[in-house]
């Protein structure tokens, strides 16, 4: 007798539930609010990501460079004295005034051009030199960079004391060679003209390299098919610099020019160490002392810190006239090309 067997469902606990899988519905909803979360995320990411990456920047500009710029003019309105940077006193414009009529102060500004002047023409001018010689192509071209930008390199205190001893009126290299073709002796730290072209020279031997890989850099971008025209019309190499790169040079030439009256015009460095007596005086007669210097001396040697303040901000004023000139020429030059 044969016998069925059924088969039934287990039974179900009470309070229970069977296990299952949760509707697509909920995984497509979950799915799409973890995207919009991730766009979201995406789109503050690429909105204060650039914001965040040139903060520093800022910061730092507006703890040393803006800060110190405006509290700078602010103290120059004030009398304010080194021992006392907190006790202020309103001068008013009279920290200008006292300083255009010092006569320290004319002489310093014409130091400073006379030195800028002695230093920029020469320096660019053996800089091109220099770049035009090394855009062909020479063996060891790599070697000779690298020397030219030694000087840029090498401690300025180091490079003032080297030619401290070559000025040397006494037992300098200088001297000694001028006395080998029959010249006198030049006192180099005590004349005015031979001791502005001694400082002058310290400038001249740490930028030209460094202006000469500038000018090396624009050359190399120049096409070549200008250079391959100007051979096939018959233009010697003189010429080709003439009419090809130096037409081409002109926005580096001229960036160049307004680096160097800049630098010009913030010399300190040389001239303090070149002083035989280690003073801001610029020389026993103040024969090559530049603005910087002046500044130095007024605010930490006398300590008028509100007249030492008046002068940056005249230095700074003179800077945004030279910047200003600059933008003028270059948008001539702009349309005139």
């Amino acid at each position: 007798m044969a016998s069925r067997h059924d088969t039934a469902a287990p039974p179900v606990k009470e309070g229970g539930a069977a296990p299952g899988r949760p509707p697509a519905d909920a995984d497509t909803e979950r799915a799409m609010k973890k995207r919009a979360r991730l766009s979201r995320r995406w789109q503050r990411d690429m909105r204060w990501s650039p914001y965040a990456f040139v903060s520093p920047f800022f910061l730092l500009f507006l703890a040393f460079g803006l800060f110190p710029l405006l509290y700078t003019g602010w103290a120059s309105l004030h009398q304010v004295e080194l021992t006392a940077p907190t006790d202020m006193s309103w001068a008013g414009l009279r920290n200008y005034t006292r300083i255009f009529d010092d006569d320290f102060f004319w002489n310093a500004a014409k130091n400073t051009l006379t030195i800028g002047v002695i230093s920029t023409v020469p320096q660019l001018l053996m800089a091109m030199g220099l770049a035009h010689i090394l855009n062909y192509k020479l063996r060891g071209s790599t070697f000779y960079r690298v020397v030219m930008l030694a000087p840029y390199a090498t401690s300025i205190a180091a490079a003032s004391l080297v030619f401290v001893l070559l000025f040397g009126r006494d037992y300098g290299m200088i001297n000694w060679v001028l006395n080998a073709v029959g010249i006198d002796h030049v006192d180099w730290q005590n004349d005015k003209w031979p001791s502005q072209i001694a400082v002058s020279s310290i400038i001249i031997w740490r930028w030209t390299g460094y202006n000469a890989l500038i000018y090396l850099a624009a050359m190399q971008a120049i096409p070549q098919d200008l250079y391959e025209s100007a051979a096939l019309d018959g233009a010697s190499r003189w010429r080709q610099f003439l009419h090809v790169t130096l037409p081409s040079l002109r926005p580096t030439i001229l960036f160049t020019v307004v680096v160097s009256t800049i630098g010009a015009s913030q010399v300190f460095g040389e001239p303090l160490l070149f002083d035989a007596n280690k003073g801001a005086s610029g020389g026993s007669q103040h024969q090559f002392q530049t603005l910087g210097l002046y500044l130095y001396e007024q605010g930490w040697i006398n300590q008028h810190l509100g007249r030492a303040s008046a002068i940056a901000w005249t230095m700074f004023l003179i800077l945004i006239v030279i910047g200003i000139v600059n933008y003028v020429i270059s948008r001539r030059l702009r349309a005139s090309s």
